[in-house]
């Protein structure tokens, strides 16, 4: 099964990405930190270490992870066969918007008909209710788009509603894949900061295979 938090994190304040939170007696940093941007929404080519090591972690419970991120590759070919890919990361920093709806609204606002898109999501945790549905909308008003989430975590899993949502996106054409260990070390790779010159080697952290086994099982029975 897998782990919960550790008990560590649990006894020391920290922020949304890992990040020690110090100084909390002092007025001005407390306020700074009550006092949240309202609306926006973080783009970018590679994320830093720190955030991905928080918060794409496949933990079973999530505490602390309030917000998504969510890496993307997006294949567009054209009736000759030319293929053109781009990829980023979007990250739902206190946004009206989560980061699922977002990738539609700023990455991939309109879809032209005589081109094919085959979309891939690397996202720390599955779609909440909402989310899933304007995926199923823009899947069913958007025939030539294809598209394939894999997950980290599965958001709250246990709720009917969730449950539900993610079956609709099965039905609606949507592949969904809880990620493998090979899967975040591809997304180290290719969508986190790199020491300039400098390229480490992916260090999976404990419980990476144990935990990936634990959703594929929970993911398996929700869609059968």
């Amino acid at each position: 099964m897998a782990q919960k938090e550790e008990d560590t994190a649990a006894a020391a304040p920290a922020s949304q990405n890992g990040e020690d939170l110090e100084n909390l007696d002092d007025p001005e940093k407390l306020k700074e930190l009550i006092e949240l941007p309202p609306f926006e929404i973080v783009t970018g080519e590679r994320l830093p270490v720190n955030f991905f090591k928080f918060q794409f972690r496949n933990v079973e419970y999530s505490s602390g992870r309030n917000k998504t991120f969510l890496c993307y590759v997006v294949e567009v070919q054209a009736k000759g066969g030319q293929v053109q890919a781009s990829r980023g990361y979007l990250e739902d920093e206190h946004a009206a918007a989560h980061a699922e709806e977002a990738f539609f609204n700023t990455i991939l606002p309109a879809f032209d008909p005589a081109l094919k898109y085959n979309v891939t999501w690397y996202v720390s945790s599955s779609p909440c209710a909402a989310c899933a549905d304007h995926i199923i909308k823009t899947l069913n008003k958007t025939k030539n788009l294809r598209l394939l989430i894999l997950v980290g975590r599965l958001f709250m899993w246990e709720e009917p509603e969730i449950q539900a949502a993610l079956k609709k996106l099965k039905e609606a054409g949507c592949k969904l894949r809880i990620m493998k260990p090979q899967d975040f070390e591809y997304i180290w790779q290719n969508f986190v900061e790199q020491e300039e010159g400098e390229s480490k080697a992916f260090e999976p952290w404990e419980d990476i295979q144990e935990n990936f086994l634990y959703y594929e099982e929970k993911l398996a029975d929700i869609l059968k």
